[in-house]
């Protein structure tokens, strides 16, 4: 029976947590690929990549990712930015999926955010454009989907994504879509576990593990694997780090049938 691993992880652009004073951690990214690494992961999910920069632009080439390429050289790798927004504040941005076998039909695409305002330090400001990737490998001579995503957190906005469906509506039309097994990872900024399960468990989506915390800030499961048919999940683990303020989720499977 051939088992793969795969590794989700919002590596906060490699601010380390500091139960002090979280907001001001300083920034260690080897300590994110350290902790990356350590799993030995045949696909790697990865969010909040890079920080945003002070004037809201991105940085090309990425260097966090390039720096994950150079600690990662047995894998196939894409990277992706939301579209450029000079309203990004200063945090975490960029998605990135790792392979240990190659990666094709790589995809991106943005997913808009509503116009909600909300005050940031005295300013009214509204939420950015978020984004999903997506791309497809072959393990044991199967093929698997890849997505990979990062929601908005409308809990932080006094709302919530059961009001505003439309981020969630857009990731489930993929998985109705599915015509191969599926993995779909992220941060899902829902507070509601059962609501997010409930919605993707329509299209034949399930999620593996729903209990235990994955964000140090609130008692919230943010972060996902969600997998169909075709792939089953036999051992899962919630991994505490002091890497990021989200702890480590990973999952093996196997293929079924």
């Amino acid at each position: 029976m051939k088992r793969f691993r795969v590794l989700q992880f919002n590596m906060q652009y490699g601010q380390v947590w500091d139960e002090a004073d979280p907001d001001h951690a300083p920034i260690d990214v080897q300590q994110a690929i350290d902790e990356i690494v350590e799993h030995d992961a045949d696909i790697i999910m990865l969010q909040e990549v890079e920080q945003v920069a002070p004037d809201g632009s991105q940085t090309q080439p990425p260097p966090n990712f390039s720096r994950l390429q150079e600690a990662l050289p047995g894998y196939d790798s894409f990277f992706a930015y939301p579209r450029e927004d000079a309203r990004e504040l200063p945090f975490g941005i960029g998605l990135a999926i790792f392979s240990r076998t190659p990666l094709s039909s790589v995809f991106k695409e943005d997913i808009p955010s509503p116009p909600l305002e909300f005050d940031f330090f005295g300013e009214t400001k509204t939420p950015t454009d978020r984004v999903l990737i997506g791309a497809t490998t072959t393990i044991a001579g199967k093929k698997i989907g890849l997505i990979n995503t990062h929601l908005l957190a409308f809990f932080m906005l006094n709302s919530s994504s059961e009001t505003h469906g439309g981020q969630r509506a857009q990731v489930g039309e993929l998985l109705r879509d599915a015509s191969q097994p599926t993995l779909l990872c992220g941060d899902f900024n829902v507070s509601n576990t059962a609501s997010l399960v409930s919605e993707y468990g329509k299209y034949g989506f399930a999620s593996v593990q729903t209990e235990q915390i994955t964000w140090r800030r609130k008692p919230f499961v943010l972060d996902h694997i969600f997998y169909n048919d075709g792939i089953r999940c036999v051992d899962h683990q919630v991994t505490p780090t002091m890497a990021s303020d989200h702890h480590v989720l990973r999952a093996d499977f196997a293929f079924t049938g």
